[in-house]
């Protein structure tokens, strides 16, 4: 049973960071990609950034490009999203998911497991 479990979520100023980590119960380099998604209240789910198994290959959402980085630890099964100046339209719950497909999808629809998602919270 594969679960994924976010943490890291929280309230913030704007301008501020948070660090979201994912935690894997199986080892991530099973995984051909793990990619963050968020979704405000009233709004679709929106792509934020995914990577490949080896982090060499990473995409992101335009609405995050130069301030998110999204990074793995193999070793710990764990992926991060490190996000810095933080604005309220970030205001989201965050989701962390896997894939065992052979790409690195934008779709969350091609993604095979999910965590339960974690809270970010920006004021102005």
């Amino acid at each position: 049973q594969v679960q994924l479990v976010e943490s890291g979520g929280g309230l913030v100023q704007a301008g501020a960071s948070l660090r979201l980590s994912c935690a894997a119960s199986v080892r991530t380099f099973s995984f051909s990609a793990m990619g963050w998604f968020r979704q405000a209240p009233g709004k679709e789910r929106e792509f934020v950034a995914a990577m490949d198994w080896s982090g060499r290959t990473k995409y992101y959402g335009d609405s995050v490009k130069g301030r998110f980085t999204i990074s793995r630890d193999n070793a710990k099964n764990t992926v991060y999203l490190q996000m810095d100046s933080l604005k309220p339209e970030d205001t989201a719950v965050y989701y962390c998911a896997a894939r065992r497909g052979p790409t690195v999808p934008a779709e969350g629809n091609k993604y095979d497991y999910w965590g339960q998602g974690t809270q970010v919270t920006v004021s102005s």
